[in-house]
């Protein structure tokens, strides 16, 4: 979920609304024809210059297993990832990013629509990014919404078996309180219908709703698949922000301050830009090369 802090941290009735109404009124206001047109092309360009979403790339002895990107709530599958895929492709990696979420008539933006609805979506993706590569399993990173969603694909929806490692960044896996924020809806008539009726993704992330009543129901995680969460402790979005860790077998927890104190990313930043989080998630994806985690890996 990409921060809406600053028009969260002033919420009242009125700007409930106003949040609500937010994303009919992009998809009003949003570039069509031509214009619409030069958005995509600028898009797939970003895509094909940064050598990912390559259906010819065939995975190594090396990196084995195709890596598909997960992006978060307001997002897609480019602005999410303009610095961690071509990241992961310059070290050898076989990379892909797919959209979900997405409500009629609202253009690029996506991760909106209902949490188990979108993780049918990333199931029909990896078993296309299978097929093309041959590989028998892939490994996903997702940020915020995008590390939560795949465990109902993993736990409900057969993903276990083709799927190797979760990498959650900054990931809501036992949902978010806004800092309090999402309980202040509760005391407005009438908030929560309108939010869940206009962007459902959003109330299947706040703490107790029903979707993550379901999904933690039992435990964290699921046999067979490694998971490693990376988080910060100045995430503003999904709060507090230790809800973000699993617990289970072959979980491996990582708050990016005990590796470098000196970074100060908050919920968006360690997902686009945060080359110390990019480090520790290639150390996920190939565990048995790992290499330490320090500040000097922002550089690296």
């Amino acid at each position: 979920m990409l921060p809406w802090k600053h028009l969260l941290g002033a919420l009242s009735a009125p700007l409930l609304a106003a949040v609500v109404a937010l994303v009919p009124a992009t998809a009003a206001t949003a570039a069509t024809g031509t214009a619409a047109a030069a958005v995509t092309a600028d898009r797939t360009s970003a895509v094909t210059d940064g050598g990912w979403n390559d259906y010819s790339c065939k995975p190594s002895a090396a990196h084995p297993r195709p890596v598909v990107l997960v992006h978060g709530t307001f997002a897609n599958s480019v602005d999410n990832w303009l610095g961690l895929a071509p990241y992961l492709v310059d070290r050898g990696y076989c990379v892909y990013a797919l959209d979900y979420g997405q409500l009629p008539g609202v253009p690029l933006i996506h991760g909106l629509g209902p949490l188990d609805r979108s993780a049918g979506q990333l199931k029909t993706f990896v078993d296309g990014v299978l097929a093309a590569t041959g590989a028998p399993e892939a490994d996903l990173v997702g940020h915020s919404q995008g590390g939560l969603m795949p465990r109902h694909y993993l736990k409900f929806l057969g993903g276990a078996a083709k799927v190797n490692a979760l990498v959650g960044i900054a990931p809501d896996n036992h949902g978010t309180t806004l800092n309090g924020l999402a309980r202040l809806a509760t005391h407005f008539r009438g908030a929560q219908a309108l939010l869940s009726a206009a962007v459902p993704a959003l109330t299947d992330q706040v703490a107790g709703s029903a979707f993550l009543t379901r999904l933690n129901a039992g435990g964290d995680t699921v046999p067979g698949v490694r998971y490693t969460v990376v988080a910060t402790r100045y995430d503003g979005v999904v709060t507090p922000y230790r809800s973000q860790f699993l617990d289970g077998p072959d979980v491996r927890n990582v708050l990016i301050q005990d590796l470098c104190p000196l970074d100060l990313s908050e919920h968006a930043a360690i997902g686009l830009v945060d080359r110390i989080a990019f480090h520790e998630v290639a150390n996920a994806l190939d565990p048995s090369h790992a290499t330490p985690t320090t500040c000097l890996s922002a550089i690296g």
